[in-house]
Formats: structure tokens, C-alpha cells, sequence
């Protein structure tokens, strides 16, 4: 029996919409990948105001969709296999939250459990400049054996659009979980 791959989607109140978005439409080509997404009410408020999309719309991009305060849905257990989780965009509340072990709703309990799991989260942090706390909650995060991926255009690719840098990171992130991302972006190959 071979089952889907099941990766989860997280969004917050971060600015950077579009990372998530992104991520929900590149996975949705991918036959081998079944996405479950979890979005705060903050998120909603910037899907909306960033991109002018409706809950709605995102919602038809996942295959499966968890509301926020379901701490009894599948992702909420260990005993649900997942290959792991990505936080796009992720504020520094729920940062914070991921750091400290606060699983007071199903995006924090759900990056608990795949830390404790054992599995891969990737934590795309959305603010600047950074304070003191701020870092030591990636640094929290990085000893639990999670992955800070701040969203930062790579400028050596030289980028001619938006889109093409949001591309460029999206692919970066993706293969950390091993999705086939050909013609997403150009990896670096030297000068």
C-alpha cells in the first residue's frame, strides 16, 4: 500500500502570504503529496489583505484543512505520519509559541509534536529587525533540531520578478522535504 506523503501547511499572521500560497500551489502538481493546512485568523487577515484571496480559495489549494483551535485533528498526534511541517509565514508569536512548547492551538501543538517526533519543521520567520528574544526563540527552535528559514532573496540569481524570487525560496524550502521542485528556480552552479 503506498499512501501520500503528508506534509503540513501552516500560515500566520506574518506578512508573506505568498510563501504559503506558493508552497500549497507547487505541491498540488505533485501526485506523490497530500498537503494539510492549518491557517490562524491573522493569516486569513493577510491572505486577504497581501494577495486578495478569500479563506476559501486557499482552502481549495490543500488537500486537507484543520481549523486552528482542532486540537483533536490527525496532525494534532504522533501516531499521524507526516514527513514533517512547514510554518509560511511565521510570526514571532507563533515562534515564540513553537520555542516554548506552548501548543495553545493546532499550528504551535502541531509543530510540538513533529519536533518531538522527531520530524522535520521548517520555521519561516517573518520580521525585522530582530530583538533579542526574537533570536533566542530561533535558536530554541534550531536546538530542537527545527530549521530557520528566514524568506531572503538570493540577489546571485538575479531574479527578474517577485514571483520568481517568492520561486526561488519556495523550491529552497521544498527540497528540504525531498518534493521535486525542476524549473521552480536555477540552484547556484558557481561562476
Amino acid at each position: 500500500m503506498n499512501r501520500k506523503k503528508r506534509l503540513i501547511i501552516a500560515m500566520t499572521g506574518a506578512t508573506g502570504a505568498v510563501y504559503g500560497v506558493r508552497m500549497l500551489q507547487v505541491l498540488q502538481t505533485q501526485e506523490e503529496w497530500e498537503t494539510h493546512l492549518v491557517i490562524s485568523s491573522s493569516g486569513v487577515v493577510n491572505l486577504t489583505h497581501e494577495m486578495g484571496m478569500k479563506r476559501a480559495e486557499l482552502v481549495e489549494l490543500a488537500d486537507v484543512t484543520h481549523g486552528i483551535n482542532d486540537i483533536a485533528a490527525s496532525i494534532s498526534s504522533g501516531g499521524f505520519k507526516t514527513e514533517g511541517m512547514i510554518i509560511a509565514p511565521c510570526s514571532m508569536k507563533t515562534l515564540s509559541a513553537v520555542a516554548h512548547g506552548f501548543g495553545d492551538n493546532l499550528i504551535s501543538r502541531s509543530a510540538d509534536v513533529v519536533l518531538k517526533e522527531r520530524r522535520r519543521l521548517v520555521v519561516m520567520p517573518r520580521e525585522t529587525p530582530l530583538n533579542l528574544v526574537h533570536i533566542r526563540n530561533m535558536a530554541s527552535v534550531t536546538e530542537m533540531g527545527g530549521i530557520i528559514f528566514p524568506p531572503m532573496p538570493a540577489f546571485y540569481s538575479k531574479s527578474d520578478s517577485l514571483a520568481a524570487m517568492v520561486d526561488e525560496t519556495v523550491g529552497r524550502v521544498l527540497e528540504l522535504f525531498g518534493v521535486n521542485v525542476d524549473g521552480l528556480y536555477k540552484p547556484w552552479e558557481g561562476l
